[in-house]
C-alpha cells in the first residue's frame, strides 16, 4: 500500500472526536483524492504532515522542541518522506530524528488523536497527529532542526507555544 493510500485509509477510518475534526478529516480525505502528491513536499497549495507529541507518563511529562524557524515551542513531525510506508511510520521516523530516542511507541492503538491545519513558509500543512510514548530512562539528543528540546508537565507548557500544541497535550493526557 502507498503512503497516500494509507493516509486515505487512516483517515476514512478514524473517529474524529468533534464537528471541528471531522470537517478537518473530511478536507483531508479531499485534498489527497485531488492530488496524487498531496502526501509530499512536492505538492506546492498543501501536503499532509505527521507530527508526534512524546510523552512520558510515569514523570506527566511532555517534550516539546523549541523549534529553529518558528521560534515556537512544538511537537515533534514534519514532513513526509518517499521512504514512509504509513503516515504514523512518518509520524514515529520525525519524533526520532528531532527527539534523539529511539523506541518510541505509538499510543491509541497506533491510531492519530488529532488533526490541524495550519499556515507555513512551504505550504498550508496538514498535520496527521500521534502520541508517542518515550520508553523508560530515554535521553533525548536535539537535532539540527532544534534550538532548545525539553521535558514539561502536563499543566505547565510554556508560553511560546501555540493553542494546537495546548490541544494536542491535552488529547494525550485522554489517551493516557
Amino acid at each position: 500500500m502507498s503512503l497516500r493510500l494509507d493516509a486515505v485509509d487512516v483517515l476514512s477510518k478514524w473517529d474524529a472526536p468533534d464537528d471541528r475534526a471531522d470537517r478537518l478529516r473530511r478536507a483531508y480525505l479531499t485534498h489527497l483524492a485531488a492530488h496524487e502528491d498531496g502526501m509530499l513536499k512536492a505538492c506546492p497549495d498543501a501536503h499532509v504532515t505527521a507530527s508526534a507529541v512524546i510523552v512520558d507518563p510515569a514523570r506527566g511529562q511532555v517534550l516539546l522542541t523549541l523549534h529553529a524557524k518558528v521560534r515556537k515551542w512544538l511537537q515533534t513531525g514534519g514532513h513526509c518522506e518517499p521512504v514512509d510506508r504509513t503516515v504514523a511510520e512518518a509520524a514515529l521516523r520525525e519524533a526520532r530524528e528531532e527527539s534523539g530516542i529511539t523506541g518510541l511507541t505509538l499510543l491509541a492503538g497506533g491510531a492519530p488523536v488529532g488533526l490541524d491545519r495550519h499556515h507555513t513558509p512551504c505550504a498550508v500543512h496538514l498535520d496527521v497527529q500521534y502520541v508517542a510514548l518515550a520508553p523508560p530512562g530515554s535521553t533525548e539528543l536535539i537535532s539540527e532542526e532544534s534550538l532548545d528540546l525539553q521535558w514539561f508537565a502536563f499543566d505547565a507548557l510554556p508560553t511560546e507555544t501555540d493553542d494546537s500544541v495546548r490541544a494536542l497535550v491535552a488529547r494525550a493526557r485522554e489517551v493516557l
